[in-house]
Formats: C-alpha cells, structure tokens, sequence
C-alpha cells in the first residue's frame, strides 16, 4: 500500500479531508524548498505536490510561471528535485507527489526517472500534458514500481474520460475544477459539485478539487463534495512575497494551518 492510500484510509478513519500543499521545487532554492516543506507539513498538509520548474509550461498561471523562471535561474533540475525528496526522506514519511510537464521526464529517461524517483521515495506524479491515451510506456513502467500515476479531469471532460480517467488513475483523481490555467480565484466555479459527484460515481479514489482555491472558505465549500483540495498559487504567491525567512516560514505556517482547520471543520 502506498503511501498516499495510507493517507487516505487514516483521514476517512477521522472523517477528514485532504488538504494537498503545492510548491515549486527550488523556489527560490532547493534548500528554501526543504525547509518550506517541513513548514508545510508541521502546519497540518496530508500531501505535497513538488513542482518541477519547466521553462513551457502547458497549465501554469502567471504566479507559477514566475516562480518556475526563479527556480531554474537557481539552476534547478530534476535530477537535483530528486535528491531533494531523498534528503527530506531522512526525516519525513509525508506522501510526496512530483508536478512535471513530460519533456524533463522524457529526457532524464522514462525508466531512469521512474527508477530514482521511487527510490528517492516519490509516491505519486502528476504530468498534465501527458493524457492517458498516451501514457501507456510510462504508467506500465511506474506501475511496476508502484509509482501512482494522477490523472486529471476538467469541467470539459466527457462521460468516457471521466470512466476512462477514474480505472487508469492511482492515488487520487484531480480535478481541475475551471478551464483556464492555475491561479487563485475569489470562488468555487460554477457546477464543480455537480461534476465532482459525477466522477466519484465513476471511481472508487478520492476526487480532489485544484485550480482556484485560494483561502479556508474555498477549501471548506470544495470539500463538503468532494474528498479534499489542492492549493498552489496562493502558497506559491506567499513565498515570493515574503522574503524574509522567518516571517514567511510563520505565513506559512498560518496558512496551512488555517487551510486544513477548514476541512476538519466540514465533518
């Protein structure tokens, strides 16, 4: 059993939904990045998604894009990202999901990067520009390290995707609850509770609900339907506008804390 299912199976046994933390990897630096992790998690996060910076991203907002350009001027890879979840291994079992476009893991090599990701200790990575239909190399070679592979479904997501995506998905299902690129928004899109209900008739993983989620209200609202949140853009804002490390660590720290308060809230 994975770690992410681990997770899951202890927050439905506290009725508690997930609250998954996002940050780019190497924003500002990678030694930045580690401390933030232990930061993230301390402050009540179940799950933290990785970012690998990429230089085209296909789904990234104007806050991620900035974030991933300071990332690679700090000369960022994903090999580095790696021995990064290594080194934070020594100290931490928290489920880590790893955020990438395909081309980096398409050069370091597609069994390469599966092989030292999960000997690093990587439980699970998302890559948005590779859909399912063509992911059949890459998930039989994580599939045999039991590497989730996450899928993710949008509002424009047909009834067969949504089959297709809910039996090809591992860990969880994530759902991109507007069309657009990420950033924070001021509300809940219109007919996410619809299509989340929808989905979670088609698969037994938890839905989680990303893009747009900004603050506790968001999360709670989000979470009443579906099975947790992610939030990116906001965690990732805060870092960039808070240059002093002891005051963005206590941010942080704040925020997360206010986040996942939110979600034992809605039981």
């Amino acid at each position: 059993m994975s770690r992410i299912q681990k997770r899951f199976d202890w927050l439905k046994s506290k009725s508690e939904k997930a609250l998954v933390a996002f940050i780019t990897a190497g924003d500002p630096d990678l030694a930045t990045t580690q401390e933030l992790f232990s930061v993230i998690e301390e402050g009540g996060a179940d799950i933290i998604e990785l970012g690998v910076p990429f230089s085209d991203p296909l789904a990234d907002g104007p806050v991620i894009q900035a974030a991933s350009q300071r990332s690679l001027k700090s000369g960022t890879t994903l090999k580095k990202i790696i021995q990064l979840v290594r080194d934070i291994r020594q100290s931490s079992q928290l489920p880590i999901v790893l955020m990438t476009s395909f081309n980096p893991v398409f050069v370091y090599g597609q069994e390469a990067f599966v092989k030292d990701a999960v000997e690093a200790g990587v439980d699970g990575v998302i890559i948005p520009d590779l859909p399912p239909e063509e992911a059949g190399e890459f998930d039989a070679l994580a599939k045999t390290r039991n590497l989730d592979m996450i899928h993710l479904l949008a509002p424009t997501s047909t009834p067969d995707r949504i089959e297709m995506v809910g039996a090809k998905s591992r860990g969880f299902v994530y759902y991109v609850s507007l069309t657009g690129v990420t950033g924070a928004r001021d509300s809940i899109a219109k007919g996410v509770e619809e299509k989340v209900t929808r989905i979670k008739q088609s698969t037994s993983l938890p839905v989680l609900v990303g893009f747009g989620i900004s603050g506790p209200e968001q999360a709670k609202a989000a979470s009443v339907f579906s099975d947790g949140v992610i939030v990116g853009s906001a965690i990732v804002r805060m870092i960039d506008e808070t240059p002093d490390p002891s005051e963005r660590k206590e941010k942080l720290k704040v925020f997360v804390r206010s986040m996942k308060q939110s979600l034992q809230d809605c039981k």
